[in-house]
């Protein structure tokens, strides 16, 4: 009996040892990018954001999209996953400008009371942001990522704010954005030397709702849409009317769906007007699928992240129109 006192003893101490040994083990690992090991869990919102924040945070954090492709951000409704994963982030990132219509208010509260939780739109100077369409009273147009150089203002509130939460990764944060950066600024210059292509007579863009001003402005578009800045809006008998008669008045060659929007709406005003309807889609409100690569013109891109979400666009614009 004493032996098997003994033995019971050894075994437990060795378990209890094994278990200290693997604690300290654990304790001391370095962080490989995993959502276990990474040292922030931060939640994003649209596609846009989330591939801003991955891009800056590499493998120090571990992020959580909870708006996926083709994702209207205007109407999203938090799922019972997406609830769980805000309790459980260190860090909230959202685009702002009310685009998160539904959600707004929830996180515009938990950023006044956690200080955890950022708009990177707010990183873009008020001067620089388009006035507010009809429908959309109030706010600023929040469709910023259209201009690829205006979207680079939003780094700035990302690097900050995983800088305050990790320290330690500050310069990684920094280096990582500015690379980010360059990306963006060349993928502009690219599209302002692709938009070239389009004869001037036809630098007007028709798609479903207003969420290309900032792409317009940027590029040198006439830009109309069948729905407001919000997809929440509906389009007027009078409005649909006066698009059909514009279409016609301008010679239009092809007008654009969207991804994020029922394509039923611009179709009916296409065999009104007798244009056609490209046949590809659109992003406006979210990134295609990830792993989505094309090879396009001499150049291959994922239309599953931001860069090929632009370079998809202006692609289809311009073999729409020219």
């Amino acid at each position: 009996m004493a032996k098997k006192i003994i033995v019971i003893v050894l075994v437990l101490g060795a378990l209890v040892g094994g278990l200290a040994f693997l604690l300290k083990q654990e304790q001391g690992k370095v962080n490989d990018g995993s959502p276990d090991s990474a040292l922030l869990k931060v939640v994003t919102t649209s596609t846009m954001v989330t591939d801003m924040v991955r891009a800056v945070g590499g493998e120090r954090i571990a992020v959580q999209g909870i708006m996926g492709p083709k994702v209207d951000p205007h109407s999203f409704q938090v799922t019972s996953s997406a609830s769980a994963a805000l309790l459980k982030a260190d860090l909230v990132f959202y685009s702002g400008l009310h685009l998160e219509g539904k959600m707004q208010e929830t996180l515009e509260k938990r950023a006044a009371e956690k200080k955890d939780t950022f708009a990177v739109t707010d990183g873009i100077p008020k001067e620089k942001l388009l006035k507010p369409q009809e429908d959309f009273v109030g706010y600023h147009d929040p469709h910023v990522w259209g201009n690829p150089e205006l979207w680079t203002h939003c780094l700035d509130v990302v690097v900050e704010a995983l800088s305050k939460a990790d320290p330690e990764g500050a310069d990684e944060y920094e280096m990582r954005a500015g690379l980010y950066k360059d990306s963006l600024m060349e993928l502009h210059a690219w599209a302002k030397k692709r938009m070239e292509e389009v004869p001037a007579s036809q630098r007007v863009l028709v798609t479903s709702h207003d969420a290309f001003f900032y792409f317009g402005k940027a590029y040198g578009f006439e830009v109309r849409g069948l729905q407001g800045v919000s997809t929440n809006s509906e389009a007027g008998l009078k409005d649909r009317a006066e698009l059909v008669y514009f279409i016609k008045e301008r010679r239009l060659k092809t007008i654009f769906p969207e991804s994020s929007v029922n394509a039923k709406g611009i179709k009916a005003v296409a065999a009104e007007a007798g244009v056609a309807v490209s046949e590809h889609e659109l992003f406006s409100d979210a990134m295609g699928d990830p792993g989505d690569t094309v090879e396009l013109h001499g150049e291959t891109y994922d239309k599953g992240t931001f860069v090929g979400m632009i370079k998809h666009n202006v692609n289809t614009i311009v073999d729409g129109l020219k």
